[in-house]
């Protein structure tokens, strides 16, 4: 077969493929071009339509933006009419009932003794200022004393990462766990007030139609038709001649390449042997994604709520998303049908019986009062993500400083959720923006002022939080 030449590869045409191309179009660079494996684009953002008409995202996505580019893209990819717009309502259920998220703030909705202990805990880690955790349990205990710890935190992130605490870093947090202000939590208890408006996404939108796959098949369509080919899988990177080659046994020759694809596989399928050791120590769980569609209107207790958290060992499940909330038109028959998305974590440590997995998480949907067993299931769904979410292990950024720096060394540059494997930078505008921001880094030679979300993460996240403040209070 004969060989292609290109300037530019992209391999993945989910937000970070995408987001590359869009950026190289901006500046009317065409020598490129997009190779996915699937049949259309989207990765992990993709969604889909089951026989019954429900239409299901690969997880509890929502969209919320820490940037302006990625907001006039989401514009331009649905205009301003394509999406609905919503204020999070998260929750946590346990001990028989609802409680707002985050957990720490309202601690009122305990049973008395529990409450007791968590503010126990609280006061005691808030004295203790010496103490260095060196990773994720020893910062919950240091920061939220034994109480929370162990009333939610430890049993929820084993529940959603699959690996035991201790092996998992504290570098990742940022703006996604609430530290907790003592004079916050004992006001939400003496006012029995509840405390939901804390976190990034507050307020979010979702498309109206085709769930969170639309957006990036509407911007894929922006691309010149030849830039994208689908059903093209890479098979092996050889680094030193700069050649990729596909399943069918065509070849791409490139100057650069942008590859979104796990890092663990792509170093596996090339011929950088020498990382592949330092490559197969990244952690990463995988996540079965479970869809129940069910007949009538959406019960009066779970009427506006967006997703909720399970850490107790009554059902499998993690995180439950009223996903027929999102948009009416999830259901095929918008106000007469309605849907759940519930999310359960594989890992070695955690493994799953795949084949009463289903039955369990019916059963625990009955157990946690979210539907009756006399309600009546029309539409049940299952999708696997073997490659789920990338764990913040403890030597995690260890490995990735030496993987990522060799591989930029021979112009491959990994990004992404798992192309980076950065998950506190794995949202779709994360993703999309690392795609954006590696243009601008291969053209300029410029690696540290032109990727800001790949290399300050922190600052990145804060950045936003500032913004969003101004917005909410205009």
């Amino acid at each position: 077969m004969a060989t292609h030449k290109v300037d530019l590869l992209i391999v993945g045409a989910g937000p970070t493929g995408l987001g590359a191309a869009l950026r190289l179009l901006e500046l009317g660079e065409t020598n490129f071009l997009v190779l996915e494996a699937a049949q259309e684009p989207g990765g992990l953002a993709s969604s889909v339509k089951d026989p019954k008409g429900f239409t299901w995202d690969l997880g509890g996505h929502v969209q919320f933006s820490h940037y302006e580019v990625f907001d006039r893209y989401m514009d331009l990819a649905l205009g301003k009419d394509g999406w609905l717009r919503h204020v999070r309502e998260s929750w946590i259920w346990m001990r028989e009932r609802f409680i707002p998220y985050p957990f720490q703030y309202n601690l009122h909705r305990l049973p008395k003794e529990e409450k007791w202990a968590c503010v126990q805990g609280l006061l005691k880690a808030s004295r203790d200022g010496k103490w260095q955790p060196r990773n994720f349990k020893e910062w919950i205990l240091h920061t939220f004393g034994e109480g929370v710890a162990e009333a939610f935190l430890f049993p929820y992130n084993f529940k959603v990462w699959g690996y035991p605490l201790e092996r998992i870093g504290q570098q990742w947090m940022g703006d996604r766990v609430a530290v907790p202000h003592i004079e916050k939590v004992l006001a939400g208890i003496c006012l029995e007030q509840d405390q939901a408006s804390w976190g990034p996404n507050h307020t979010f939108r979702f498309p109206k139609h085709g769930g969170t796959g639309a957006v990036w098949r509407s911007l894929a369509k922006k691309l010149p038709e030849e830039k994208l080919k689908v059903s093209k899988r890479v098979v092996s990177v050889n680094t030193e001649k700069r050649v990729v080659e596909l399943d069918r046994g065509e070849t791409y020759e490139y100057e650069s390449l942008i590859s979104s694809m796990p890092l663990d596989r792509l170093i596996e399928m090339s011929d950088r042997t020498d990382l592949a050791q330092e490559a197969s120590r990244l952690l990463y769980s995988s996540i079965h994604i479970f869809g129940v569609g069910l007949e009538g209107k959406t019960p009066e207790h779970l009427r506006t709520k967006c997703w909720m958290y399970f850490p107790e060992n009554n059902c499998p499940f993690y995180r439950v998303t009223v996903f027929s909330n999102y948009s009416p038109f999830n259901t095929p028959r918008p106000g007469e049908t309605w849907s759940l998305m519930a999310e359960v974590a594989q890992s070695p440590y955690k493994p799953v019986n795949v084949e009463a997995i289903f039955d369990e998480v019916i059963e625990g949907l009955v157990a946690t009062k979210l539907i009756r067993p006399a309600d009546q299931i029309i539409s049940r769904w299952h999708r696997f993500l073997h490659h789920g979410y990338p764990t913040p292990s403890v030597d995690r950024d260890e490995i990735l400083e030496r993987v990522l720096r060799e591989l930029e060394k021979v112009n491959l540059f990994s990004r992404g959720r798992f192309g980076a494997w950065k998950y506190e930078v794995s949202n779709q505008d994360h993703s999309f923006m690392q795609g954006w921001e590696c243009v601008d880094r291969i053209l300029s030679g410029n690696r540290e002022a032109c990727e800001p979300t790949l290399n300050v993460p922190s600052k990145v996240n804060a950045e936003y939080n500032k913004r969003q403040e101004f917005i909410h209070h205009a």
